[in-house]
């Protein structure tokens, strides 16, 4: 049998914080869920997103550290419907107070392009085809 990718983790210092910001992009994360310390969704299509706080993790990792040299914990990117929403969606981010890293831009690859920081400071890319209409 072949491993497969089941779960993408996060490892947060503000577990509220975080997962505010992913209800914004749309993922439906239960009310109350930030009392616990471990939280997952499953995604459409079956995978997981699994949030962990650093307290948890160095509970049964103790020589985990957090990333001291500004370097991410992971990065996602979000698929819009077209290059309008990635505008739509990075202007309505960075307006809630979120960090804009790399304002919307037309990239060489065909994709209207852009990313924004989560509270944890990952990156977090949302993109669309630049045809798309």
């Amino acid at each position: 049998m072949t491993p497969r990718l089941d779960a993408i983790s996060i490892i947060t210092a503000d577990l509220a914080a975080s997962l505010a910001f992913y209800r914004r992009l749309g993922l439906d994360i239960p009310d109350g869920a930030e009392s616990a310390p471990h939280v997952e969704v499953t995604l459409p299509g079956g995978q997981r997103l699994l949030w962990d706080t650093e307290e948890v993790i160095a509970s049964f990792d103790p020589a985990w550290k957090r990333p001291a040299d500004g370097g991410e914990r992971v990065a996602l990117a979000f698929v819009c419907d077209s290059p309008r929403e990635v505008d739509a969606v990075y202007a309505e981010l960075t307006g809630a107070g979120y960090t804009g890293h790399l304002k919307p831009w037309d990239a060489v690859w065909g994709q209207r392009y852009a990313v924004v920081l989560d509270p944890d400071g990952c990156g977090v890319s949302l993109f669309a085809a630049a045809d798309a209409s």
